[in-house]
């Protein structure tokens, strides 16, 4: 990801992309993609309100992303519409009504550069009815970062996302103090969320050519 794609003003969510792509069958690899407009670069403070600044709009179907970095302080990364497979990539605030896995990537929390007591929030999805089949699922991703934050939030009636402890190890793992009403699933449920079909049909994934 040493190529960096940057872009530093700001209109309105839909006008402030960095990159923007519509178009079905998107492959990128090896890029990064910055909305600068009011990101802290290299620790240095950045004065411009903090507000909406997307990196990134992916509004295509079966789009696919590969070791790619998105960058930016809130909306990073519009996970609109459309089937995605997200493989080792970077990003900090996911939200949309995207059908998506986002597999083995870094969840880069910025909570401390938001105002003081504002907590920030890692996805905010957002299917509009039951029978939509969207939704966001996370697969061995590490989640790290400044600052406080929440995995999700809804941004829609009927928002869907999926963060469930399997397998989970190290220091975070103590389920002694979990809340008594904790949902555990099963493992069908597991498999039917992690597996390729949840955005697969047609095997477009593993018809690509990159392995995954």
């Amino acid at each position: 990801r040493n190529t960096r794609v940057e872009w530093g003003d700001h209109d309105s969510v839909a006008q402030s992309p960095t990159f923007a792509t519509v178009a079905d069958n998107t492959v990128v690899k090896s890029l990064t993609f910055v909305n600068t407009y009011n990101f802290p670069n290299k620790g240095k403070v950045n004065r411009n309100p903090r507000i909406p600044t997307v990196a990134a709009l992916i509004n295509g179907d079966k789009c696919a992303f590969y070791s790619v970095g998105f960058s930016g302080v809130q909306d990073t990364l519009w996970d609109a519409d459309g089937r995605h497979f997200f493989h080792l990539c970077a990003v900090d605030f996911i939200f949309g009504n995207g059908q998506s896995i986002y597999k083995k990537c870094v969840i880069n929390v910025l909570g401390a550069t938001l105002k003081p007591g504002v907590a920030g929030y890692i996805t905010a999805q957002g299917r509009t009815n039951p029978y939509d089949a969207s939704g966001f699922v996370f697969t061995d991703n590490l989640v790290h970062g400044t600052g406080k934050a929440f995995l999700g939030r809804p941004w829609r009636s009927y928002a869907r996302l999926t963060f469930a402890e399997i397998g989970y190890y190290g220091s975070g793992s103590n389920t002694g103090r979990r809340v008594s009403w904790v949902k555990k699933l099963s493992g069908f449920s597991v498999q039917s969320m992690i597996n390729l079909d949840f955005i697969t049909s047609g095997g477009w994934v593993q018809a690509l050519p990159i392995s995954v």
